[in-house]
């Protein structure tokens, strides 16, 4: 279990989470890492710890490097327990240590554990000097909770950026040139997609705030430290907290005796027909936490369900629900489903659209019991309708 020095002196120490499969309802088919880093100066940082079950791997690291009883100070970027959960262990060898985190970090750190720690709070802008180096602190709130901070290394020009720039992968390469772009952009968007999207405007205050740094290296408290592929990850968060979108649509249903799935495809031929690129997502063989990526590229959402006792299918309502919380915005809602009697499951798809405030710019479409060749065609034509739409769209 070694260590990876990232820059002399400053060295990766976390833990590899090679069996995770779930976080927080967010499948993570590649695992995860924590992401500790050890600063060795005239003073000892170690910058946020790994989920308790991990400690041992990461003592072992801080082992290889420095007798752990001489850290000095504990830097917790974030109170959430996949980063601090560790740090009752760590103080438990190191008692003198003081704990380095921001006002709401203070508040969250003694809510959870009950302790009464070396508190050293930080605003933004606030700077310790740990001997040849300096570490300045940064407080970004909600992003993606109201504690979080990230700490900037001034003189290596390493930004440690906790669960910003972060994705969940596990895997012994420590650099994002050792993994590729290809792979890193799909868990960087499908991790942004499913923790980060609420906060939008809040990781452009960030990014304002960083601009004014002189970064060559991100390092986030999971998955892979970013060194080559920098400006391509701060040009997509950018764009993903601007919602900006490509012109294609993304059609999520689910369906009881095929009816609604009919009309998803109807949609889609109609759509295609204006060639729009289409990704269809029905929710009995995919889940929500992987839709959530095709919802953060697409300026259209069609989502289609039967009415299942006066309301919508459950894998829908959870879909919903989910995506309620993520609020994304700055998109085009299309709502469509089938009924045999009462029909109501298309207008709360319409109410959590309207709730988002995206535009509804289309009648939906609700047809009863099975459609028939003509329902078809003027479905067709609705997809055709929504198209043109879509190509027009700013």
């Amino acid at each position: 279990m070694k260590p990876v020095e990232i820059k002399r002196g400053i060295y990766w120490v976390g833990g590899i989470d090679w069996d995770l499969r779930n976080f927080h309802g967010y499948l993570t088919q590649r695992g995860s890492t924590y992401n500790a880093y050890l600063i060795v100066d005239e003073k000892i940082v170690l910058v946020d710890t790994v989920k308790h079950h991990l400690f041992e791997e990461m003592l072992s690291r801080i082992k290889g490097i420095v007798d752990p009883s001489r850290i000095d100070y504990v830097v917790s970027n974030h109170v959430e327990m996949d980063h601090s959960g560790s740090i009752p262990k760590i103080l438990e060898i190191a008692p003198k240590a003081k704990i380095v985190t921001s006002p709401q970090g203070e508040k969250g750190l003694r809510r959870h554990f009950k302790e009464d720690w070396d508190f050293l709070t930080v605003k933004s802008g606030d700077v310790i000097n740990i001997g040849n180096r300096s570490l300045q602190f940064f407080l970004t709130p909600m992003v993606h909770w109201p504690d979080n901070m990230v700490t900037y290394i001034p003189k290596e020009k390493i930004l440690l950026s906790n669960d910003a720039f972060g994705q969940h992968i596990a895997n012994a390469k420590r650099f994002d040139d050792e993994i590729g772009w290809d792979i890193l952009y799909e868990e960087s968007a499908k991790y942004y997609a499913n923790i980060v999207f609420p906060y939008g405007e809040q990781v452009k205050k960030a990014l304002d705030a960083l601009s004014r740094l002189n970064i060559e290296m991100i390092a986030p408290g999971h998955g892979t430290i970013w060194r080559t592929y920098l400006p391509k990850i701060l040009e997509c968060y950018q764009k993903w907290a601007n919602n900006e979108t490509e012109k294609r649509a993304l059609i999520v249903y689910d369906t009881m005796w095929n009816s609604t799935r009919k009309i998803a495809y109807s949609l889609q031929e109609g759509l295609e027909s204006e060639d729009i690129s289409i990704t269809m997502r029905a929710l009995k063989t995919n889940h929500i936490s992987g839709i959530l990526t095709d919802v953060l590229f697409s300026r259209a959402i069609l989502v289609g369900s039967p009415t299942l006792n006066n309301g919508i299918l459950p894998p829908i309502g959870a879909f919903l629900t989910y995506l309620k919380g993520l609020r994304p915005k700055k998109r085009i809602g299309f709502p469509f489903g089938s009924y045999g009697w009462g029909g109501q499951a298309v207008k709360e798809i319409e109410n959590v659209m309207k709730n988002l405030g995206w535009e509804i710019p289309l009648e939906s479409i609700n047809i009863r019991y099975i459609p028939d060749k003509e329902e078809l065609d003027k479905t067709r034509k609705m997809g055709q309708k929504l198209g043109k739409i879509i190509k027009e769209s700013k």
